[in-house]
């Protein structure tokens, strides 16, 4: 049983709190940067990626916190409008930032002339980094915990209360980030996989199965609870992603077998 009791800021810079879920923010978003530009193979892509981060940036943000007052508290902020852009207060939700990240990414690749799902392939590659630091924040930030267990590895969150949890910040940051990283690693040097779209396809299933499974051991949002056949609202959202990633990755293999 291990005790957590981070402190969520990483250090003070001119009476300034600098929090660790904000570097985890930073540091995902310029590892994936990097990453992206060293696996670059099309150079028309690698002239006009640098430009797409800054809207990946704002896919991210405005899809996420938009994400999570949609789905996970529009009641509370239809009643507290102006705090919807208190962003510092927290509140991002993973699906928001995806899909927010998805349409910013199609409406750039039109706006280049250029076929959307072949940056979103690249961004698919490197957003399990992402996660990978999101979630180690959100572990030391003591949020997004587990049930309750009695297991070697459980952790006393006790910022939340004395019982022992499953860690899932630290299942999802491993399965989501680190398994799925090589899972995508390993699909990225077949031949199909050079088809636009079908990276995009195995990110979406993957991690959707994944987020889908860890949900079980994870505290559902207080004010939603479960849902439909118990699930979580995570899980419902993971199932119409798995949905659309099977469905993407079954045309474009259809594609492969044609040529």
């Amino acid at each position: 049983m291990f005790i957590n009791n981070f402190d969520p800021v990483a250090f003070e810079l001119f009476s300034f709190q600098i929090r660790w879920y904000s570097l985890s923010y930073i540091f995902g978003i310029l590892l994936g940067w990097i990453y992206c530009k060293k696996i670059i193979n099309d150079k028309t892509l690698e002239k006009i990626f640098d430009d797409l981060i800054g809207v990946i940036i704002i896919g991210i943000i405005f899809g996420g916190r938009l994400g999570y007052v949609v789905l996970y508290n529009p009641i509370y902020y239809f009643n507290n409008p102006i705090e919807i852009f208190m962003f510092w207060n927290g509140g991002m939700s993973f699906h928001g930032g995806l899909l927010g990240v998805i349409i910013a990414t199609i409406i750039f690749g039109k706006k280049n002339s250029q076929n959307p799902l072949k940056f979103l392939d690249l961004i698919s590659i490197a957003a399990p980094i992402g996660i990978f630091f999101g979630r180690i924040a959100n572990f030391i930030n003591s949020e997004l915990y587990g049930i309750e267990t009695n297991l070697p590895w459980s952790v006393k969150f006790i910022k939340i209360d004395s019982l022992n949890r499953h860690p899932t910040q630290l299942y999802e940051a491993f399965f989501e980030g680190f398994i799925l990283f090589i899972i995508l690693l390993y699909f990225r040097n077949k031949s199909f996989s050079k088809i636009p779209g079908i990276i995009s396809a195995l990110f979406l299933t993957f991690y959707s199965i994944f987020r889908f499974l860890i949900e079980f051991f994870r505290v559902p949002d207080e004010h939603l609870g479960y849902f439909l056949l118990n699930l979580t609202m995570g899980q419902i959202i993971s199932c119409i992603f798995l949905l659309i990633g099977v469905y993407l990755f079954s045309i474009k293999y259809e594609i492969r077998k044609d040529i």
